[in-house]
């Protein structure tokens, strides 16, 4: 059993002694610092929390909400969702937090507090080590019984999210349904057996092939996508049969693209194909990744007349870098 903590969230495997797994008594307790940590930035508090779809999501969810209630915050509930998505409801329910139950690409047997501040953004560094202080002293003060937070579940998020994609004017509706294509995909059972279809529904996409795409958490294969773990679609993608192949991790942050002869889309270069794009359409602009991505961005937004920034790994250190330079487009290696 295992239990990591860092400022960018709480990760461990279910079960086992307390402190030594992501256990009930864990799960309350990081859940109180960090409803705590809030309480001190804003007078009143409401958080968002969704999750991917793991065996043991329900559980969490649930003592999450319990915890955050306890402390007198209200709790909207957008249940199965994307990271992504969980990040936009935040901005888009004006809260002033939220949590994403997930172990990202990890196995089955863990689950993991991903920790958000009113942006929808990861906490900082600062935030972060706040939070593990007080996790460690369990300086909390609970509300009495009149001052309870509430709850309430949020429908639809994943559908205003992909309706902000669809709105967005890079993205070419027409053109995608004009062109028909056949796409397979692989959601590895969870939530983004939700999301993918629907958003490739929506950009008129109307030949899918599904694997794996039910959101019961029974994950198919080892679930980051990675070349070796992604042999059972590629092995349908050579048989020439589908133009795309997606895969994504089980909470929606990460992608693969199959290309049609097979051979995966190199993690590097869906970043910079995208920037590509992104930056000939915007007459140029500043981009960021992190320090172990290659030269390839550097070189495109130089091509671009852009100037290019290499930020510590780590989605918020990207975000933050892209607000110093006013960047178009940044991100981290997908894959």
């Amino acid at each position: 059993m295992a239990l990591i903590t860092s400022i960018s969230g709480i990760r461990g495997t279910i079960g086992g002694a307390v402190g030594e797994g992501l256990t009930p008594i864990d799960t309350v307790k990081f859940t109180s610092a960090f409803g705590t940590y809030l309480k001190q930035q804003h007078e009143k508090v409401t958080v968002v929390i969704g999750r991917d779809a793991r065996i043991s999501g329900g559980m969490v969810s649930r003592l999450v909400s319990a915890t955050l209630q306890g402390l007198g915050i209200n709790v909207l509930d957008i249940d199965l969702a994307s990271t992504p998505t969980v990040e936009m409801a935040v901005v888009d329910e004006q809260a002033q937090g939220g949590i994403i139950i997930t172990a990202s690409h990890n196995p089955g047997q863990w689950n993991a507090l991903k920790l958000l501040n009113e942006a929808g953004e990861f906490i900082s560094a600062e935030a972060g080590k706040t939070v593990l202080d007080l996790a460690a002293s369990a300086d909390f003060d609970f509300a009495t019984v009149n001052k309870l937070g509430s709850y309430q579940r949020i429908e639809g998020a994943t559908e205003k999210h992909i309706e902000a994609i669809l709105a967005l004017p890079e993205v070419d509706v027409e053109a995608i349904r004009e062109r028909n294509f056949k796409v397979a995909i692989d959601c590895i059972n969870s939530v983004g057996s939700i999301a993918v279809p629907m958003l490739l529904e929506k950009l008129g996409v109307t030949q899918i092939e599904k694997f794996y795409c039910e959101p019961n958490g029974s994950f198919a294969h080892n679930p980051e996508p990675v070349p070796e773990n992604l042999n059972h679609i590629c092995g349908k993608m050579e048989q020439g049969a589908f133009d795309l192949g997606i895969v994504v991790d089980p909470d929606v942050d990460r992608l693969v693209l199959i290309q049609e002869n097979g051979e995966p889309f190199g993690e590097e270069y869906t970043l910079v194909a995208v920037a590509d794009y992104i930056l000939g359409l915007n007459g140029g602009g500043n981009t960021v990744s992190n320090l172990s991505s290659s030269l390839a961005l550097h070189d495109v937004t130089l091509k671009h007349d852009g100037s290019y920034t290499a930020a510590a790994v780590g989605e918020v250190n990207v975000v933050e870098a892209m607000k110093e330079t006013e960047a178009v487009i940044g991100g981290e290696g997908n894959g």
